[in-house]
């Protein structure tokens, strides 16, 4: 029986998000449990943990270097740091299961549990895994991944856990997905009766999809389509100059925000959405059926594209690399698509065939056996 359970992970959202889907489903299923989260304090997890109601063990940050710098040499010692860190906090939470979701929280948290014969459990958000996950899945009790293609021993998959505001959405929709979209379009300021696209490059923003869908914005609104976009922390300012003096009949039909923390209620409202294709973004996407072009990030290990190709291939999004995101392929692939309720409509269904939308559970079921099988 699971009483105490200890989860790493941080410095992102796509650590963070799944950990406290995690969490919560824990908290729901079994409300006596201990749940304590280990993480740094610099990265998003200081402010997120705590706010959701879990106490946070912290661990000094040890970044593994990619390649041979001065950093190497100090390694070891940062390790060995975070590593008695970790292990204070198994001690101290009596943790049965330590359940690891990557980045630079885990590997400290994977070793220290190895050391004392506790089971790990481990998630991995992306087609193609990191470092951290890569070495605790060699003797990690149980290996989750969210997408089939990823090359963990031993994975099973189980999709990725959703946030709170996004599982709460798929059970809106599904119960009347009309009156959801009618309560987020009210709150947004968008007419309810008109499609919508929506442009996110996250919180960073994405300067490609930020210049080319602004440099639309007449042809789009003119097209009968409104457009909430959100274009980065930092990144307004541009997109709103292009869009400047654009209404219809007096109502402004492109809208922009820098951020929108209820992220929820973009998707919504969303016929459509034009965005970067990080795990999380595409799972959401899929759990709740909405019809997506993904644009990968043109940098790093190319995970990106990995994570939109299942859902690509069964013709729920479109796949389009980053410099080929042009005005003329705008206007010719998605200004009639977002203007075409039977495609979206096909889109839509096939998104939902390969969502899923209660991988969290499924996540808890592994923690569940994993403390049933050590207390044997």
């Amino acid at each position: 029986m699971l009483k105490s359970v200890l989860l790493a992970g941080g410095g992102t959202a796509g650590h963070v998000n799944p950990l406290l889907a995690v969490a919560d489903e824990v908290a729901r299923t079994s409300p006596g449990v201990s749940i304590t989260v280990l993480g740094t304090r610099e990265g998003l997890e200081a402010e997120l943990v705590p706010s959701r109601g879990y106490p946070l063990a912290v661990v000094p940050k040890v970044p593994l270097p990619r390649r041979p710098s001065a950093a190497w040499f100090r390694l070891p010692g940062r390790l060995r740091a975070a590593v008695k860190a970790a292990g204070d906090a198994i001690d101290s939470s009596g943790a049965q299961v330590v359940v690891g979701f990557g980045g630079y929280v885990s590997t400290p948290a994977y070793l220290a549990a190895r050391r004392r014969g506790v089971p790990v459990v481990i998630h991995e958000q992306n087609a193609r895994p990191g470092l951290a996950n890569r070495l605790g899945a060699r003797w990690a009790r149980a290996v989750a991944v969210t997408f089939p293609s990823t090359a963990l021993q031993g994975a099973v998959v189980t999709g990725l856990p959703l946030r709170r505001e996004i599982a709460a959405l798929v059970e809106e929709r599904a119960a009347d997905a009309a009156a959801s979209r009618r309560s987020a379009a009210e709150r947004l300021g968008l007419d309810p009766s008109m499609p919508v696209l929506v442009v996110t490059g996250g919180s960073l923003g994405a300067q490609r999809l930020n210049e080319t869908i602004s440099a639309l914005a007449s042809e789009i609104t003119s097209a009968g389509v409104q457009v909430l976009h959100l274009t980065g922390r930092g990144k307004s300012e541009a997109v709103e100059a292009a869009v400047a003096g654009l209404a219809v009949d007096g109502a402004p039909r492109y809208l922009v925000r820098e951020y929108l923390d209820e992220m929820h209620l973009a998707y919504a409202v969303a016929d459509l959405v034009v965005c970067r294709s990080g795990a999380g973004t595409v799972c959401e996407l899929a759990a709740l059926g909405l019809p997506a072009v993904y644009v990968p990030l043109p940098v790093g290990n190319g995970e990106q594209r990995l994570n939109a190709a299942a859902v690509v291939e069964a013709g729920g999004g479109l796949l389009v690399a980053d410099a080929d995101l042009t005005p003329p392929w705008v206007r010719a692939e998605v200004l009639p698509l977002v203007a075409d309720p039977a495609a979206l409509s096909r889109m839509a269904a096939a998104a939902a065939g390969v969502g899923v939308p209660d991988a969290a559970a499924a996540v808890v079921a592994l923690v569940e056996r994993a403390a049933e099988e050590a207390g044997r």
